[in-house]
């Protein structure tokens, strides 16, 4: 299970979780929604990003000293089966979801090696994806220590560097006398813009004709998700109870600086038809150290954008699947699944995941569109990841009444109705949120919709009902030997 040695702190452990919630290819995804970034980051922040921090927060100093994350939160408060579930969608939203950021890290090597056409080419995207992946795998192998290193280090050098870049860039632009691009949007985006007297106007509140018109929330509302998901790592703290809430609120705060301020650079200085979901935050970089007479920094660029997703990657694979190590630790999983090597770390599941990661990253190699197949698996990853979200939000209230006693380091304020109120507004959120992840987004050429609905909503069906199967096939196992 967890190191018994205490080498992570609460800076690290920040570092660590802002690596796993922040990634730059998110930017490209906001800066698309122009001025109507603010609603939609209005929304994740309020609504979602401070919900998740306090009730995580809360949670994790609670069971700090019993680990497994939200696995342990929902079998406290309500029972194993419903714990197994929640761990198993964190896990698995991460599984689908490394496809989606690994694309990034294949367009940042594109445009490193001075091949941007590569960014919107499946084979390239699908084996560097594939490729990358099980590189990150194997240095998680070699222990917690090591991932929190490279986690913290790639993030500050391959995200954080990245991210102020494009907010200097902008400023530069600005200075420069240059139009402010997201004052010049197409008019059949009827979204992003109102008509008045003749004249086309950027608008702050999206225009919904129809629920696709706001499909981009449930992908926004991803980039803002993972506050929570380092908890399994408290009790590598020295003072879990306080260091671990510390932690996860300047993790938050770091998150929303990048993003607020990254993707609205990107939207100063790209016209809109030029913001790819995939490339963008790279075109950016392309475009403008030309224009500077230094465009080697767009390849150095690419370079540490791609370190900087190898760092979230390795966030990722050390969090969720720990917590699932618990699971198979209590049974609910077949025990080939709790096997760890000599570092302590969960090697078969890693093997697992690897193998589930590489079969999803081959979505690359026969959609036309990388930009569509990138978004797909997004609108997956989040409606498995909000089911999660209700769950643990639900379980903080219910252990408010069935565990009064239970020492937290860190309440949410207000007493029950406090509770209330915070974890109230994040599961209407959430749910809200997981409605709209069904719609196809009007921004984007997605085909059938039908076709598009049907692979979230069976994709959806499918890794809900797992876990249950799983523990079911395994808790039969034990009565079948005796017979």
């Amino acid at each position: 299970m967890a190191s018994a040695n205490k080498s992570i702190s609460t800076v690290q452990l920040a570092l660590m979780t802002a690596a796993a919630v922040i990634s730059l290819r998110g930017l490209p995804m906001m800066a698309k929604e122009e001025l109507t970034m603010f609603f939609y980051i209005g929304f994740a922040t309020f609504l979602f990003l401070m919900p998740a921090a306090l009730v995580g927060a809360e949670l994790g100093s609670a069971f700090a000293a019993k680990g497994g994350g939200v696995y342990t939160w929902v079998k406290e408060a309500y029972n194993q089966k419903l714990g197994f579930l929640a761990i198993f969608l964190q896990w698995i939203q991460n599984v689908v979801w490394y496809p989606t950021v690994l694309a990034f890290a294949a367009a940042s090597i594109a445009y490193m090696i001075g091949r941007p056409e590569l960014a919107l080419n499946g084979t390239f995207v699908g084996v560097f994806s594939i490729g990358i992946y099980w590189f990150a795998t194997w240095i998680t192998f070699k222990g917690t220590d090591i991932v929190s290193k490279i986690s913290s280090q790639g993030f500050l050098i391959g995200t954080v560097l990245p991210g102020v870049a494009v907010i200097l860039l902008a400023a530069v632009w600005l200075a420069g006398g240059h139009p402010l691009e997201f004052l010049n949007i197409p008019a059949e985006q009827h979204s992003l813009v109102h008509e008045t007297q003749g004249r086309i106007h950027p608008r702050l509140i999206p225009g919904i004709h129809g629920m696709g018109d706001i499909a981009f929330l449930a992908g926004i509302l991803l980039l803002f998700a993972g506050v929570e998901v380092h908890a399994v790592h408290a009790q590598e703290l020295s003072n879990p109870q306080k260091q671990f809430p510390a932690a996860i609120f300047l993790a938050a705060l770091i998150s929303f600086g990048l993003f607020t301020l990254g993707s609205l650079g990107m939207a100063a200085m790209l016209p809109y038809d030029q913001i790819d979901l995939q490339g963008g935050l790279l075109v950016a970089f392309d475009q403008q150290f030309a224009r500077l007479g230094v465009p080697w920094l767009t390849n150095i660029m690419g370079a540490l954008a791609a370190f900087g997703v190898l760092a979230g990657v390795m966030s990722w694979i050390s969090g969720p699947s720990r917590g699932l190590l618990w699971t198979a630790k209590d049974g609910q999983l077949p025990p080939f699944l709790a096997h760890t090597n000599k570092n302590g770390v969960q090697s078969h599941i890693l093997i697992v995941q690897g193998c589930i990661v590489s079969v999803l990253s081959s979505l690359y190699f026969v959609m036309d569109d990388v930009n569509v197949a990138f978004f797909l698996l997004s609108a997956l990853t989040i409606g498995l990841y909000l089911i999660m979200y209700m769950l643990m939000y639900a379980s903080a209230i219910k252990l408010r009444y069935t565990q009064p006693e239970l020492v937290r380091a860190y309440k949410v304020p207000g007493g029950n109705t406090g509770m209330w109120l915070i974890a109230g507004i994040g599961f209407i959120a959430v749910a809200f949120s997981f409605v709209v992840a069904f719609f196809p987004p009007t921004q984007l050429p997605v085909g059938s919709p039908a076709f598009y609905v049907g692979v979230v909503a069976v994709g959806t069906i499918v890794f809900v009902a797992a876990p249950f199967l799983i523990s079911a096939s395994v808790k039969k196992k034990p009565a079948t030997a005796k017979t």
